[in-house]
Formats: structure tokens, sequence, C-alpha cells
């Protein structure tokens, strides 16, 4: 079974306001991702992690990742780049891009962080938008093969495609607004949040060690 996931934000405080995520803090956020993630993934299983496993100002998440069952694969978001550890990526993650494409049984699949316009056959899964409602929420909902894996609107798992079709379709049509909470705003400057120039940096190299 192939499962998609993003936005995860391990240990990353801002994003319990940010995307009105209903934890009281990290601890409880973490610990939560962890039981749902591994109630759903066998250990044969396959998961596509689409970008912001953890946050700009942190490290590899290993304490985690290290509980996390499946074969994992990660397409880096803008908060995954600024790892000083990065190679400590492929000790958890058979394979780390910045784009992947794959085949789910005979539908194809674009992967990336970041959303990206296609109205052909296949999807586009992606992540980096959270549960917003803005402009982009009002150009994606006209694109139902856009697809947004993250798991504010995902109910914090991984999904199979599937699932996550349907998810979209719900979080789009407005109709079910009870079941996906809104962000909040918070200042810029908040410990943790991005940069005003994010540290992007180039793939990491598998270290032997990893091979």
């Amino acid at each position: 079974m192939i499962y998609y996931t993003a936005d995860l934000h391990f240990h990353y405080t801002p994003i319990l306001t940010y995307a009105a995520r209903p934890f009281p803090d990290t601890a409880a956020m973490d610990a939560a991702l962890i039981r749902n993630w591994n109630a759903t993934v066998k250990p044969e299983d396959t998961v596509y992690v689409v970008g912001d496993l953890g946050y700009n100002d942190g490290h590899v998440p290993c304490d985690v990742l290290e509980q996390l069952t499946g074969c994992k694969h990660l397409i880096r978001g803008n908060h995954d780049t600024p790892f000083e550890d990065a190679p400590l990526l492929f000790r958890y993650f058979e394979t780390v891009t910045d784009f992947n494409e794959i085949d789910d049984g005979d539908i194809h699949i674009m992967l990336s962080h970041y959303p990206i316009l296609y109205t052909k056959n296949g999807y586009v899964i992606h992540g980096h938008i959270h549960n917003m409602r803005n402009e982009i929420y009002t150009i994606l909902r006209t694109l139902p093969h856009v697809l947004n894996c993250g798991v504010d609107i995902n109910f914090y798992r991984p999904v199979t495609l599937s699932e996550l079709v349907e998810n979209n379709r719900k979080y789009y049509s407005g109709n079910y607004e009870y079941l996906f909470s809104v962000p909040r705003k918070i200042p810029r400057g908040t410990e943790g949040w991005l940069p005003p120039h994010p540290d992007f940096r180039p793939l990491p190299q598998r270290p032997l060690e990893f091979m």
C-alpha cells in the first residue's frame, strides 16, 4: 500500500497556533502523529512525506523517525532544507529529493511540496498550504487533480490516494467546515518562524554508512 502525508512539523511550536492544531503542546502533537502513523502504516507499506517533516531552525527529528513504520521517501519542503545534520535523513528515508514522480497502480503522480497547476490525467500531490482559506485555496478548489496531502486536512495521519481524493473533495467543497480547523495568524519573528530569506540548501549526499 502507498500512503501520502506532509507538513508534520515535528517539535515545531508555532504550528500549533498557525494551523490551529488541537493539541496542548508539541509533545502531545508528536505523540498523536506517531500513533496515527503506526496505526495506519504497516512495515511493508510505502509512505511519501511531501515536505516539512520538521522545522527550519531544528535538526533531523531522529527521535521520531526511528519510531515510524514503513518504507519512507522524503520530498523536501522549505522547512527541511536548513538541517545542519541533513545526511542523517538517509538513515530513515530510501530517497530524499526535491521533486518526484511515481505510479500509484495505473495512476501517475507528481510529488512536490509546493502546489503546481495541473489539469491533465493523474494528480499532483503537494503540501505547504496546510488548511489555509486564502487566494491559494480559491484557485486550488477549481483543480481537482491537485491534492493537498498535509496532515491538517487529512486528520493527522498518512492517507491512500483514494482517501486523499475524498478528503480534498470535502475540504474544498466548503460543506464540511466542522471537520477542518481554520489557521490563526501569528506575528512574524515568533521563535522558529521562517526567516525572510529561507535557507535553501542543495540535496544532501548519502553517506557511505547508509548505502
